[in-house]
C-alpha cells in the first residue's frame, strides 16, 4: 500500500519511497535541554513517535538519529543573546553540564511516559564537537565562509537557492538598517558556525580557530552526516524551524558536499492553549507533570493528539484532555469486552476495517480519520477476540497501551488536594458552611469537583 507523505521541501503531498528499499534513515530536531518540556514541546515529539510506528506497520525498519543540544544554542535563533545552556546555569545556580544532565534525564522520562518509541541514536551535541569541527572545515575549504573577529559565519549569498524550503528571498535580506546585532554580517540570513568563547564562557574546546563552541545549527548536519550520509530519507521538525534552523541545515550541507541533505522534510505545527499562545506570563506553559497533578495520565495526552492530524494547530483546553480522558476509558473498556467475548464475526468486516485504517495513516499520518475506524470496529455490538486482536494491531501505531489497566481511572490524587479536602471535611462536621464553600471552590479552581454524598446533604 502506498505511504503518502506532505513534503515541505515541495509543498505538496508525495508517494514515499525510501533511499534503501527496507530502511529508512530519519533525522530529528530534538530538545534543548535547559528546562522542562511543556506539552506544545512533547507534541513534536509524539508527531515523530506516530511516524515511526507508521513506517514500522508498513514494514520498515529504520535507522532515526535525534540530537541532544547541550551547547550552542542562544536565546534568539538568529545568533542574538545568551547561550541557552549557559542561562540556565545562571538561573540554577549550577554548570551547564549538570543543567544538561539534568533536564536531558527529565526529557527521556517524558518520553517514557508518554509511550514514545526513543530513536536508534541519541546523539549529544557535546559529544560530537570533533566531528562538527570537520564538518566547518570542509565548508571553509570549499569557499563558503568568511571570518570576523570572533566568529566564522556561513556566507549565504553563496547559494542561489537560500531559502527553498520556506521561500525566503536572500536579496530582501541584506545588511543594513534591519541588522543592528552584528555589523559585520554580509547578510541578515548569515549564520555563525564557530564561534570565539569569551574568558568567562563555560563550554569551550580547543581548535583550530582558538577556544570555541559550535553555532546552534551546525550539529545537526555534522551528526545527520556522521550517523546517516551525505542524503537520508527524512528530517523532521517544528514548523519554528522551516525558516531559520532548517534553512541553516540544507545551506551547511550543500556547502560540506554540495548535497541535500534531506528527501522529505516533515513539520508538525503548533499547540495553543485556549485558542492563545502559550507563554509564562499566562501561566499555561503546561508540563506532563501538571497534567498529572489534575489527574491525567500522560497517555490522555497522547490520545489528545490523536484528535488533529499533525500539519494542523491543536487546541489544548482542559474540556478537550477531560474528553481524551473519556475516551481512553472507553476504548480500553470496549478492548476488555471484545477480549472476553467468544462471538464470531466476519474476516471480511475485519479486513476492510484493517484497510480503511491503513488507508488513513499513510495518508500523511492522518490519525483523526485512522481513529473514525478505530471506534467503528471497537463499538462494533458482536464481541469478539478478532476484533480484539485487531484492535492491539491497531495499537502498535496508536501507542495507547489499551491491554494495560485502566490507570485513567486511578490516578492518585495530589496531597495539596488531599490537605484541602480534609480541611473541608473538618469544617463541614463543624457545621461551617461557608468556609466549606470556599475550600471546596479552591478545590474546583485546581481541576477537581467534589461529589458530597446524601450523608454529607443530610449533616
Amino acid at each position: 500500500m502506498e505511504l503518502k507523505i506532505y513534503n515541505t521541501l515541495t509543498k505538496k503531498k508525495e508517494i514515499f519511497n525510501s533511499n534503501d528499499e527496507k530502511e529508512v534513515k530519519i533525522y530529528s530536531c530534538g530538545p534543548t535541554v535547559y528546562y522542562y518540556a511543556h506539552i506544545g514541546n512533547l507534541r513534536a515529539y509524539l508527531f515523530m513517535d506516530t511516524l515511526r510506528r507508521v513506517l514500522k506497520y508498513n514494514n520498515y525498519s529504520l535507522k532515526h538519529v535525534m540530537n541532544i543540544t547541550d551547547v550552542g544554542h542562544l536565546v534568539s535563533d538568529a545568533d542574538e543573546g545568551e547561550d541557552k545552556m549557559l542561562k540556565a546555569a545562571k538561573r540554577e545556580n549550577k554548570n551547564p553540564y549538570e543543567i544538561a544532565q539534568f533536564y536531558m534525564e527529565a526529557f527521556l522520562n517524558d518520553l517514557d511516559l508518554l509511550n514514545i518509541d526513543k530513536p536508534e541514536i541519541i546523539a549529544r551535541a557535546t559529544e560530537h564537537i570533533d566531528i562538527m569541527e570537520q564538518y566547518v572545515k570542509k565548508i571553509i575549504e570549499n569557499g563558503y565562509t568568511y571570518k570576523t573577529d570572533n566568529t566564522i559565519y556561513f556566507d549565504t549569498s553563496k547559494l542561489p537557492d537560500y531559502g527553498v524550503l520556506s521561500n525566503k528571498k536572500i536579496e530582501e535580506q541584506k545588511a543594513g538598517a534591519r541588522v543592528d546585532f552584528d555589523n559585520n554580517k554580509k547578510n541578515i540570513s548569515d549564520f555563525a558556525l564557530w564561534i570565539k568563547a569569551p574568558e568567562n564562557h563555560i563550554m569551550k574546546w580547543d581548535s583550530f580557530f582558538g577556544k570555541c563552541y559550535p553555532g546552534w545549527h551546525l550539529e545537526c548536519s555534522a551528526m545527520s552526516y556522521k550517523y546517516l550520509g551525505e542524503n537520508f530519507d527524512i528530517h523532521t521538525g517544528g514548523i519554528d524551524h522551516i525558516p531559520i534552523h532548517h534553512e541553516n541545515e540544507i545551506a551547511q550541507c550543500k556547502g560540506f558536499c554540495g548535497k541535500m541533505p534531506a528527501n522529505f522534510w516533515m513539520h508538525v505545527n503548533f499547540l495553543t492553549v485556549n485558542d492563545g499562545k502559550m507563554s509564562k506570563s499566562l501561566n499555561n506553559l503546561y508540563t506532563l507533570e501538571d497534567l498529572k497533578n489534575k489527574g491525567y495520565s500522560p497517555l490522555v495526552y497522547r490520545m489528545f493528539n490523536f484528535s488533529s492530524q499533525y500539519r494542523n494547530k491543536i487546541n489544548f483546553t482542559w474540556e478537550a484532555l477531560e474528553s481524551s480522558k473519556k475516551a481512553l476509558i472507553k476504548l480500553k473498556e470496549a478492548y476488555q469486552k471484545h477480549n472476553n467475548g467468544n462471538e464470531d464475526v466476519s474476516d471480511d468486516i475485519l479486513n476492510e476495517c484493517e484497510k480503511k485504517f491503513h488507508e488513513a495513516i499513510n495518508d500523511d499520518l492522518n490519525m483523526p480519520l485512522a481513529m473514525s475506524y478505530v471506534w467503528e470496529i471497537a463499538k462494533y455490538p458482536k464481541k469478539s477476540k478478532k476484533i480484539a486482536n485487531l484492535l492491539l494491531k491497531f495499537d502498535t501505531v496508536l501507542g495507547l497501551r489499551i491491554d494495560d489497566e485502566n490507570e485513567e481511572e486511578k490516578q492518585e490524587i495530589p496531597e495539596e488536594i488531599m490537605e484541602l479536602l480534609e480541611k473541608r471535611n473538618a469544617a463541614k462536621l463543624n457545621k461551617d458552611w461557608k468556609n466549606a464553600d470556599i475550600l471546596r471552590d479552591k478545590i474546583k479552581e485546581k481541576g477537581y469537583n467534589i461529589k458530597d454524598t446524601r450523608k454529607w446533604c443530610n449533616s
